[in-house]
């Protein structure tokens, strides 16, 4: 019988876990949904992840000290747009607080009326299945409705910096 033990303390501080964590290479999305008032709310995330094939089931993770918690915990669906190389400024611009993120963005609407950016590389329209509080972050389970793609070259987050990845 294999017995269980407790974790260790880390022997590190939480500047050190997140310069160890920058060294993996991720993609970059933005996360959109809609408010109560019918405005469009939507963030950059880089804590994105597939889960399931069947169901069909991804994942992502917010910060429990983001204001836009509380309407993601709640509303029924999101989207999850993969953003593409050349869309550097369209993270830089979701990740920083504004008045009107969505500003000059172009984008459609998904069959549930929430923002798919134009460009993505790929979206994945998404029911808020559920919601797993972990640390300091809340982990959202998305079931995939509906999902598109356009192969080409993706934005990548490594080292603390945005990057194109060549194709």
């Amino acid at each position: 019988m294999i017995k269980t033990l407790p974790p260790d303390q880390p022997s590190f501080d939480a500047q050190h876990f997140k310069s160890a964590l920058s060294q993996f290479a991720t993609g970059v999305t933005v996360i959109t949904t809609r408010l109560e008032d019918g405005s469009f709310l939507g963030l950059t995330a880089s804590s994105f992840n597939s889960v399931s094939l069947s169901p069909p089931l991804v994942l992502w993770s917010l910060s429990e000290r983001a204001r836009s918690l509380p309407a993601f915990s709640v509303n029924s669906h999101y989207v999850i747009n993969v953003l593409s190389a050349g869309q550097s400024a369209l993270a830089e611009q979701f990740s920083k607080p504004a008045a009107d993120r969505f500003a000059g963005v172009e984008f459609t609407l998904s069959s549930t009326g929430l923002p798919i950016l134009a460009g993505a590389v790929a979206w994945f329209e998404c029911h808020n299945r559920s919601r797993y509080p972990e640390g300091d972050h809340v982990i959202f389970v998305g079931e995939v409705e509906h999902c598109a793609f356009t192969p080409q070259a993706p934005l990548i987050f490594h080292g603390g910096q945005l990057l194109s990845a060549g194709k």
